[in-house]
């Protein structure tokens, strides 16, 4: 009676160990939410959509965009590490997590999610007007160096991603931002289109968002704030060719929720490493522009680690008046 009891004890546990591993195994089962903290139609959003598509012939189940937009972003990303751990919410973010803690904004990090891998950047750079007087990066920093307060930037609002680029060039060059009248708009192609107007001097925002301008005439770009000149525009230099040791740009990645499931995660961390290097999803990055870069999980976590450090440098500067 006690050897039967043992063997039916072992069974038991043998099926119920089984069980498990094959309920493991059939993750996912069922479909996945990919939050966006923007709206719809914008970069972000594009990168997603184009992402999901890839995603779910990686996994095998249907991959549902969620739009979740407002407050620059933090309700979405917020909402991304706050999910349940599971593996069935994950999100695309954007580098938007690195400008919050800095500023006091929320006290959200990319600390407060899993890491699964960056996608892509949007290099800034520096624009003017085809009718402006400085034909040269050189002769704007002139400008500015030798009239402080007279010569207008613009791009974002402050605070915001291409004002944050727009501080680290100024820090770099060992300016004091007030010595650019800096001109708030509503994200960099309003930005691109005030320089163009007249209105404002230069834009610090992407040449992706700068491109039909560029390409009816309209605006001249003086330098590329990418660490090599970028596939777009490769007649572009960039700052580094200037002489000024400085890049910067927007970045988006896929995180999940703090303390995902381990095997959810080795899951993804294979799905989106495929789909983020598909020819499908690199080629349509380029068409529009973007740069396409792929950080598997623990160097897209160093990285954002980096990020939000130089990030918390410049606000920190802007703080302290230097």
């Amino acid at each position: 009676m006690t050897t039967i009891t043992r063997r039916g004890a072992a069974a038991l546990i043998a099926g119920l160990t089984f069980a498990a591993g094959a309920a493991a195994a059939e993750y996912p089962d069922r479909p996945i939410q990919l939050i966006v903290p923007y709206p719809a139609g914008g970069g972000t959003d594009i990168v997603a959509r184009t992402l999901a598509n890839e995603l779910e012939n990686e996994l095998g189940q249907p991959v549902t965009v969620i739009n979740r937009a407002g407050g620059g972003g933090i309700p979405g990303q917020t909402a991304i590490a706050r999910a349940r751990p599971d593996g069935y919410t994950i999100g695309l973010i954007a580098s938007d997590i690195s400008l919050y803690s800095p500023q006091e904004l929320s006290p959200l990090t990319y600390a407060d999610m899993t890491a699964i891998g960056q996608t892509n950047e949007l290099p800034g750079s520096v624009t003017v007007s085809v009718d402006s007087p400085y034909q040269t990066m050189e002769e704007l920093v002139a400008a500015i160096r030798e009239n402080p307060g007279t010569v207008k930037g613009t791009g974002a609002a402050p605070g915001a991603s291409w004002h944050a680029g727009f501080l680290g060039l100024m820090f770099t060059l060992g300016f004091d931002p007030k010595d650019v009248i800096w001109v708030p708009t509503q994200g960099g192609t309003k930005g691109h289109l005030d320089v163009a107007a007249g209105n404002s001097d230069f834009s610090t925002a992407s040449l992706v968002e700068a491109r039909a301008l560029v390409e009816g005439g309209k605006l001249r770009p003086l330098a590329t704030m990418a660490s090599e000149r970028i596939d777009l525009f490769p007649e572009v230099p960039t700052l580094i060719e200037h002489g000024i040791d400085y890049s910067y740009g927007l970045w988006h990645g896929v995180t999940g929720p703090k303390d995902l499931d381990p095997e959810a995660l080795d899951v993804l961390s294979r799905a989106v490493e495929a789909a983020a290097n598909s020819d499908a999803f690199v080629s349509t990055l380029e068409e529009r522009g973007f740069k396409h870069v792929w950080r598997p999980g623990v160097e897209f976590e160093a990285f954002m680690a980096e990020d939000l450090g130089k990030m918390q440098t410049i606000f920190d500067n802007l703080n302290s008046g230097n």
